[in-house]
């Protein structure tokens, strides 16, 4: 094993980063493609609120359970063929329901025992994805390149629900799972081509056990690691009632017109899309601190207006202005890890990351669901916007005593 780290290409747009960009973003769309029919389908089959919860704890708790291991793996092994096997292992699982599907065996109980073994993948991919882009790009690139790729993820989540819409009218569930099962072989056969720098792993001789407690030690042993992280968690907590209780406010307060929570949706995709087009065009953020806190602050400001807005077409343009920020946050807290973390250790701490932020919003919504119905969305957004604002200005405040202590020194 070569424990030297090899000079990634200079240049952003180089073969292997466009591969990469392409193979990754065919997987993502056709997960998403498939995402949106399995959750429309089950609504019109159903009408139930019983089975969407079903449907989204079948979707977002394997991920989150795997992700424990599969941070110590993306340290102990390729993360190319880690990303390889995991896309593949989701593709042959969907495979199977497509052909179970086409013989009759059209049961819901099929459809979450399947979006338990893809969330299953998608958490092993997940740690795997994130750690290897400093082994693709320099580090000078990497923040340019979060941002295309946000950019690009963004016009696919745009498209995403409009063909799983479509192949749902037209055809019927199975043919939106073949087209998953295509874009992931297509996506599986360019990332085959890529060559990725050799870098120190982690020691496979440890027990996975040890390796993910000192993973914990070593993410929460080092104070810039722990306050983002301390501080993310609280934020996307208090995100909750901005992601998941909007199209409910919409309905309530605006009318429960199609087209109005379809554009709900929309505003916030197309904010995505503007910031990650920002973001590539900036290059880097020299103050990552400062580019998360304003994010926050102004994650904050919006959502209390967004509470406070009377007229849908004003509650629309401050959706999509506040959605601007989403790439900015998560490009800065991305490449801030991704730079100040060692090589075999960066599977382990975006594990904590997606561990910690993923189940936020779940047991957030355990909270904010309830109260839903006993006091007004509305206010909900205020006094969650105004906290998110604290949690800002909060994190920008520790982070100078940080620097002024001398423990900031990157």
């Amino acid at each position: 094993m070569d424990n030297k780290q090899k000079p990634v290409e200079p240049g952003l747009f180089s073969s292997r980063i466009v591969l990469f960009i392409i193979s990754q973003n065919l997987s993502l769309f056709g997960s998403s493609v498939v995402g949106y029919a399995i959750i429309w389908y089950i609504t019109i089959e159903t009408s139930s609120g019983l089975w969407l919860m079903y449907a989204t704890l079948a979707n977002m708790v394997p991920h989150l359970i795997i992700s424990l291991w599969s941070g110590v793996w993306a340290d102990r092994y390729r993360k190319k063929y880690l990303i390889m096997i995991s896309d593949g292992f989701i593709a042959f699982v969907t495979l199977v329901l497509f052909i179970l599907f086409r013989l009759g065996y059209d049961r819901l109980e099929l459809l979450l025992i399947v979006s338990v073994i893809r969330s299953l993948g998608t958490g092993v991919q997940g740690p795997a994805v994130s750690a290897i882009l400093p082994q693709l790009v320099a580090k000078e690139h990497l923040t340019r390149m979060q941002g295309i790729n946000q950019s690009i993820s963004s016009v696919l989540f745009m498209l995403s629900p409009a063909v799983g819409g479509m192949v749902l009218g037209l055809t019927n569930l199975s043919w939106a799972f073949l087209l998953d099962v295509a874009t992931a072989t297509i996506a599986i056969t360019i990332f085959s081509f890529i060559k990725v720098d050799s870098i120190k792993r982690a020691k496979r001789t440890t027990p996975v056990t040890h390796a993910m407690v000192e993973g914990v030690r070593y993410t929460f042993g080092n104070p810039i690691l722990r306050t983002l992280i301390i501080y993310y968690s609280f934020a996307f907590f208090l995100l909750t009632p901005a992601a998941i209780l909007t199209p409910l406010l919409v309905d309530r307060t605006f009318g429960s017109e199609v087209w109005k929570l379809t554009a709900n949706e929309l505003s916030w995709t197309l904010g995505n899309l503007i910031g990650g087009i920002l973001v590539s065009l900036r290059g880097h953020f020299k103050d990552k601190v400062r580019a998360i806190a304003i994010s926050l602050v102004v994650f904050g400001v919006g959502f209390a207006l967004l509470g406070l807005a009377t007229h849908f077409f004003l509650y629309l343009l401050i959706m999509t202005i506040v959605g601007i920020f989403m790439p900015i946050l998560t490009t800065a807290e991305t490449v801030m890890i991704q730079k100040i973390t060692e090589p075999n250790k960066m599977g382990r701490v975006f594990s904590i990351v997606q561990v910690l932020s993923g189940s936020t919003i779940p047991l957030g919504m355990l909270f904010y669901g309830p109260l839903a119905d006993v006091v007004s969305i509305e206010s909900l957004l205020i006094v969650s916007g105004i906290l998110m604002a604290l949690v800002g200005v909060l994190y920008q405040r520790t982070n100078r005593r940080m620097r002024e202590q001398g423990v900031w020194k990157v």
